[in-house]
């Protein structure tokens, strides 16, 4: 026989173990990505320390602050990082400029990533994107010069990109802060740099340029090609 006191207790097991089970369910939201490469998988020409510091404070900032601005907004936190900084028009204006910022550091670091890879897993660059290339500045070289160019004349903070172009196949722009050409209504670019001071500064200081010049040694073509076939 079951006392009436453990009836009690079975009745009220049973109606607060829904209240706890949804408390315990996770928040929706955006998480940061894990890097397909070892912190010191891009030495000698990106350094442990930056990486670490790159990927698990500042991109982590960047899905934090994210998470933050859209927490009364969870249609917003089931979106893709691309559905949100394609659509920032729609946001509400109040968090718009958090969202674009931390909404593009957030996609532009995640692609940032999977565009490097260690010496021996770059690939080789697809015959069509090189042929593409070649069209759009005449050849691989002159491409690396047009896109240290805007690396370099990037006033502060910023990317450089390639992207689709409208008069030759592609083209090269920047843009500032966390900006992305799909802010812009742009396709994804199919290659980007981040010239933000912390992407380089603990091994290059000031010097840009040396940091420019030696990530090319660090870029996936398999994956950059790929962006390109995409388009």
């Amino acid at each position: 026989m079951i006392s009436r006191r453990d009836t009690f207790r079975l009745t009220a097991a049973a109606i607060l173990a829904p209240s706890f089970a949804r408390a315990a369910e996770p928040v929706a939201g955006f998480t940061l990505p894990k890097l397909p490469y070892a912190f010191d998988a891009l030495e000698p020409n990106i350094d442990a320390q930056t990486m670490e510091i790159h990927h698990d404070k500042h991109h982590q900032g960047y899905v934090n602050n994210l998470n933050a601005a859209l927490k009364d907004n969870p249609a917003w936190l089931a979106k893709t990082p691309t559905e949100v900084i394609a659509n920032l028009g729609e946001v509400p204006e109040a968090i718009r400029m958090a969202v674009r910022n931390n909404g593009g550091g957030h996609w532009n670091h995640s692609f940032f990533w999977q565009i490097m890879a260690p010496a021996g897993k770059t690939g080789a660059m697809s015959a069509d994107l090189k042929s593409a290339i070649d069209a759009s500045f005449g050849d691989v070289e002159k491409f690396k010069a047009a896109f240290k160019t805007a690396g370099m004349k990037r006033f502060g903070s910023g990317w450089a990109w390639l992207v689709k172009g409208k008069d030759k196949p592609l083209a090269v722009l920047s843009s500032p802060n966390q900006d992305n050409p799909i802010m812009d209504g742009a396709p994804a670019p199919i290659l980007g740099v981040d010239v933000w001071e912390h992407a380089y500064y603990l091994k290059y200081k000031n010097l840009r340029n040396a940091y420019l010049d030696a990530w090319w040694n660090t870029i996936n073509w398999d994956a950059v090609s790929a962006n390109f076939a995409a388009k």
